[in-house]
């Protein structure tokens, strides 16, 4: 089966929920063409992600074609690419002999990336100067399935700083961290997932009304938000909140649709899947892939249980 990606230019919106103009843009990585995962997209319009559901392979996507292998140098689990900041440096999470690491990479070299203390790590973010990424570590799970908590990495200085003021920080993940400090990401409430933001350590919670479980995956420096969510029906779909305002993106024939990655310019990245082109769920590779539970990112390989969740799978 065959997982489609999409790119999606917000032009401008109309009114709180209606896209004006939107152009979708399928990309297909020609290594793996049977699976692409669009993760990240800088303000130069770079787009970072990874292909093939089983040993992922990590890419640099240049408009509009040139592909760029980036994989951890000697990984036997795969890499996946997730976020690229404007100077083109990177972060994503890698797995080698069964164990699942963060990494940061800046003109060809690459620095593991682990919490003291942790079993499994994901670096999912990093912001546009390049100072900070936004990743989970889980303590005592090498699936990285159960115990997950969120933190923000210094990129200069090595340090974590754990989210410790979320409603619940035993299976949480910040995803994305724009300039001002601003961290998103998404927690375990009640057997849902509930989408949050975090600014100077206030704390705050919110659902896409009408939906049972958000997740927000990325931000821009314009505090605009992506991510996914699911309705009461159990169809996943993308969105963009713009100061409260919610739009739902869903590229046509979309059975599930993630938006994971957002720039300044309001270029959105993320992915979907169709009535027949299924998404490709039986990469059982510990990746952070997804969850089968949202075939639309997850169908990778059920490390987490969602999106980025999915993708704290084991890689």
């Amino acid at each position: 089966m065959r997982t489609p990606i999409f790119v999606v230019a917000l032009i401008s919106l109309i009114g709180s929920n209606a896209v004006r103009a939107a152009t979708f843009t399928t990309i297909t990585d020609p290594a793996n063409p049977t699976f692409t995962e669009a993760l990240g997209v800088n303000n130069s319009g770079t787009v970072v992600g990874y292909g093939n559901a089983s040993t992922p392979n990590g890419f640099v996507l240049t408009p509009p074609s040139m592909f760029t292998r980036q994989n951890f140098p000697a990984a036997t689990g795969g890499t996946q690419v997730h976020g690229i900041d404007s100077g083109g440096n990177t972060v994503g999470t890698y797995a080698t002999g069964g164990v699942t690491s963060g990494y940061y990479q800046s003109g060809g070299t690459f620095r593991t990336v682990n919490a003291p203390g942790t079993a499994f790590n994901q670096l999912l973010g990093i912001n546009q100067a390049g100072t900070t990424a936004a990743g989970y570590g889980s303590s005592s799970d090498m699936s990285g399935a159960t115990g997950q908590q969120a933190y923000t990495y210094n990129i200069s200085t090595g340090t974590f700083s754990f989210l410790a003021s979320l409603p619940a920080n035993t299976n949480s993940q910040a995803t994305g961290v724009n300039n001002s400090g601003m961290v998103v990401g998404f927690y375990l409430a009640s057997g849902n997932y509930s989408a949050f933001t975090d600014v100077g350590g206030t704390i705050t919670s919110f659902l896409v009304p009408g939906s049972v479980s958000t997740q927000a995956l990325g931000v821009n420096d314009l505090g605009q938000i992506v991510g996914d969510y699911i309705d009461g029906s159990g169809t996943m779909f993308g969105f963009l909140d713009t100061g409260g305002a919610f739009t739902t993106i869903n590229p046509p024939g979309a059975t599930s649709t993630t938006a994971n990655g957002i720039n300044d310019l309001g270029q959105i990245v993320g992915f979907y899947t169709d009535a027949t082109l299924g998404f490709e769920t039986t990469a059982a590779t510990p990746l952070p892939a997804a969850l089968p539970l949202f075939a639309t990112g997850l169908g990778g390989l059920g490390l987490l249980g969602w999106r980025r969740k999915r993708k704290a799978q084991a890689v």
